[in-house]
């Protein structure tokens, strides 16, 4: 299995229980604010998600890792690039999207920026897609902020209902 060790962080693949990692993580109102609506069951959404990102690893070669700090082992988020197919075309369908959750209290400390930078290179030297995209939701400052660190540009716009218009972006490889 694909393991990623950077200078604070540990990149791993997630395994069968790990979804009640994720449940708790976007448990945090905060935390969700920004990956649309609550579901009713949120350990049952978490399990088909993880399921989902399974599929990926094994379709694809790619997916989400679950980061962990490298001293203390703590949880601290998941992140990487999956296969999505978010079914309103716009460059957002049969494609490799990029995405991040990291808890509150590691926020502001730059472990998304650190962990993203680590899948992408690892990415770009396992797989020969050239773009990768992401959708923020407007508001979500510090996502976009990242995605422009990590070389994302935005392209488009889409309304995921009327409360909710998300930003596409997306990251060429040079070459």
């Amino acid at each position: 299995m694909t393991t990623i060790t950077t200078e604070r962080l540990i990149l791993s693949v997630p395994g069968r229980e790990d979804y009640l990692l994720l449940r708790d993580l976007v448990a945090d109102p905060e935390v969700h604010r920004f990956l649309g609506p609550r579901p009713d069951d949120p350990t049952t959404d978490m399990f088909s998600r993880a399921m989902r990102a399974a599929g990926c690893w094994h379709l694809y070669g790619y997916g989400l890792f679950l980061a962990h700090e490298r001293t203390s082992g703590a949880f601290v988020g998941q992140l990487g690039v999956f296969h999505s197919m978010r079914g309103f075309g716009k460059g957002m369908d049969d494609v490799v999207e990029a995405g991040w959750i990291v808890a509150r209290e590691h926020w502001g400390k730059g472990y998304a920026a650190e962990g993203m930078r680590a899948a992408l290179d690892w990415f770009d030297a396992t797989h020969d897609a050239v773009r990768v995209a992401c959708m923020i939701e407007r508001g979500n400052d510090a996502s976009v902020s990242l995605a422009a660190k990590l070389g994302f540009v935005r392209y488009g716009e889409h309304a995921l209902d009327e409360d909710t218009v998300v930003d596409l972006f997306e990251r060429i490889r040079p070459g």
